[in-house]
């Protein structure tokens, strides 16, 4: 498939790792690019950001409007309806970049896949199916979607993969107690996640940036 247009960042020539990275509904590859300076630790090796578009199309909760957007969303509720078929677009578009940095010399294992809440959706859908091991997943202010397929489709690859996952107390568009049953889900499956709770709405924050720097310096070998 043709692959989507990104923002990249390098740290320094020649990466040996590769963070890629997804922007939130309505947003676009700029939205976290300049996370970077603050994010990275001049002792990592050298890293490219991939900061991918996400497609434009209508999105039904915004009364039909076009945007970035992952997928549709009929609502924000966990019980409304899940647009499954976009979703799994999106995985196949996140498979197509991981392929890309495999060209450039980046393995999987040292490909971390990141993303801020519809961001943060893919960033788990497709990591935790991914079929060679990555070297980890960071889930920010999100859920995890079509949780019912998950168990017969996820890949033994990452069934260890570390995920890092920070959410607002105060989120009023994914709101706590989604990514807490999202969590219980994932752990019941037996995955192992690091998670964070900040005093913040749908956004992130300088101790969360700080956490998730640590968090990524211990992966970064």
């Amino acid at each position: 498939m043709n692959l989507l247009p990104a923002i990249e960042r390098q740290t320094a020539p020649e990466p040996r790792h590769s963070v890629i990275w997804l922007h939130g509904l309505g947003a676009d590859g700029h939205d976290f690019a300049p996370i970077v300076p603050e994010l990275v630790d001049p002792a990592w090796p050298a890293l490219r950001f991939v900061f991918p578009h996400a497609p434009v199309q209508p999105v039904s909760i915004n009364g039909g409007m076009p945007m970035r957007a992952w997928y549709d969303i009929h609502g924000f509720d966990a019980r409304a309806p899940q647009d499954e078929a976009g979703i799994r677009r999106s995985i196949d578009a996140v498979e197509a970049l991981i392929a890309r940095e495999h060209e450039r010399g980046v393995p999987s294992e040292r490909i971390v896949l990141a993303g801020f809440s519809q961001g943060g959706a893919i960033a788990l859908a497709a990591g935790l199916r991914h079929a060679q091991p990555l070297a980890g997943i960071v889930a920010l202010s999100t859920y995890l979607p079509i949780a019912a397929t998950l168990a017969p489709e996820r890949s033994a690859a990452n069934a260890r993969a570390p995920i890092f996952w920070g959410h607002g107390s105060a989120d009023p568009v994914v709101v706590l107690q989604r990514g807490l049953d999202s969590r219980l889900l994932l752990e019941e499956l037996g995955y192992a996640i690091d998670w964070h709770t900040y005093p913040m709405p749908h956004s992130v924050c300088a101790e969360e940036i700080g956490d998730l720097r640590r968090w990524m310096g211990a992966r970064l070998i």
